[in-house]
């Protein structure tokens, strides 16, 4: 459980947050980090001759193809205009796993896995897309997942 406490106070020139826990565990860790965190959570995206600011929550997977960065979502795919691997550590906390050289994947939109094809994992999302994940990535994925 976290507990919140507010006190206002004018005599305070800057904002100061203090973090009372019993252990620095993940959970600590998580919200030091979410609270220093400079830069936005949204994603703009191009689509055709709009500018669209993305929700990571609505974004089902990010991929590379042809040397540009794409980003599926409810709305249709956007062209994204940064790297894969800045996207990865931007969205790692909202959810979003690699699994390919070329793909990231919002956990939240998975349907299932399926583990039966030998070597690798299906990914079925609940939009009804799939993709799979690369071989060199399985044992990372099962880790994840706790499998």
């Amino acid at each position: 459980m976290v507990e919140i406490e507010l006190k206002i106070d004018p005599a305070f020139s800057s904002i100061k947050v203090i973090i009372q826990a019993q252990a620095l565990d993940a959970q600590v860790e998580d919200l030091m980090q979410r609270i220093s965190e400079p830069q936005p959570r949204l994603l703009i995206g191009f689509q055709e001759d709009r500018v669209e600011i993305l929700d990571p929550a609505e974004i089902t997977r990010i991929y590379a193809a042809q040397q540009k960065v794409y980003a599926s979502a409810a709305r249709g795919t956007y062209l994204l205009r940064l790297r894969l691997y800045e996207l990865e550590e931007r969205l790692e906390r909202d959810g979003f796993l690699r699994i390919s050289n070329s793909e990231l994947i919002n956990l939240r939109k998975v349907k299932n896995f399926d583990l039966s094809i030998s070597g690798t994992i299906y990914v079925q999302f609940q939009n009804g897309e799939h993709t799979y994940v690369s071989r060199r990535y399985v044992t990372k994925i099962k880790s994840a997942l706790g499998i």
